[in-house]
């Protein structure tokens, strides 16, 4: 376990947010925007110890991503897409402390190269290049498609050169081969759970810190308990520690997951079952049990 504790500067918040507003204009300064400040201090939320897997559960704007946002700029952990920041962000992360875990043999260890954070903008940017890029090879296609024809029924190639002999490499060629080699090759598409699904597969690497804000996002009930599965390995034997922020009830029921409830007041360790939005989803299928039953 790489990262054992993390503390919020919560006893420094008034401090910082006053020396903001003098710097924003002395005895009349103000700050338009106190973020992150005044998240966490209201709800008793000082500091986080983590375990292999710690969960941040709670509904929107409850600061399941502030705090994926806040330990991931004070480890600098590697990211791609933008997130919420304010006037004083910076000067938060300065301000949180954090104490790194211990290996087997008692030695202190650091944050692996390679850990990063993922959102859910990260893999939707990935659909996205995907799509762009089959676009783009789709229309060079039809320019590889009469060229191919201009050079397969044109006039035999006369050699004098390496360079007729590339030329006739691709007068031979098969027309599939010619238009890959001419206009590449388009990515396989999925459904959108399905592609979110291979992006972990491809990105998340062995013995590494993961901050993975709501992976969740884009599966179906089936691609999330597949998800689950990949997790749990990655856990378990593979040497990753998971910070996750999500309210899908099938992350939250992973393998001895340590839960941050951040709808409670003050912020409570929770079981997944005591958690306000699995009991909805349990209640609404008790509720028609019996579809289900006679179904059965």
């Amino acid at each position: 376990m790489y990262l054992d504790t993390f503390t919020l500067p919560i006893d420094f918040e008034e401090p910082m947010i006053q020396k903001q507003c003098e710097r924003n204009g002395g005895i009349y300064g103000y700050i338009d925007n106190t973020y992150p400040c005044r998240m966490f201090g209201n709800r008793e939320l000082y500091e986080i110890s983590f375990k292999n897997v710690t969960i941040f559960y709670g509904g929107n704007g409850s600061g399941k991503s502030t705090l994926l946002n806040l330990i991931a700029q004070k480890l600098e952990l590697n990211r791609i897409a933008p997130f919420n920041s304010s006037e004083l962000f910076d000067e938060y992360v300065k301000n949180c402390e954090y104490s790194l875990g211990y290996d087997d043999e008692g030695f202190k260890h650091k944050i692996p190269d390679g850990s990063r954070i993922i959102t859910s903008d990260d893999i939707f940017d990935y659909m996205l290049t995907i799509r762009t890029n089959n676009d783009e090879i789709s229309e060079k296609k039809d320019i590889a498609r009469d060229e191919y024809g201009a050079l397969k029924y044109g006039k035999s190639i006369r050699f004098s050169g390496m360079d007729d002999y590339e030329q006739f490499k691709m007068q031979v060629m098969s027309r599939r081969k010619f238009i890959e080699k001419t206009a590449g090759k388009e990515t396989e598409l999925f459904s959108n759970g399905e592609t979110a699904l291979k992006y972990f597969k491809t990105k998340l690497k062995n013995d590494k810190l993961y901050c993975l804000d709501e992976p969740e996002n884009s599966m179906s009930a089936k691609m999330q308990l597949k998800l689950v599965k990949m997790l749990e390995e990655m856990s378990h034997y593979c040497g990753c520690q998971l910070i996750i922020a999500t309210h899908s009830p099938f992350l939250l029921a992973m393998d001895n997951a340590k839960i941050y409830d951040l709808d409670s007041n003050p912020v409570e360790v929770k079981d997944w079952w005591e958690l306000e939005n699995t009991k909805i989803y349990y209640e609404f299928f008790k509720k028609h049990s019996n579809l289900f039953e006679n179904n059965i």
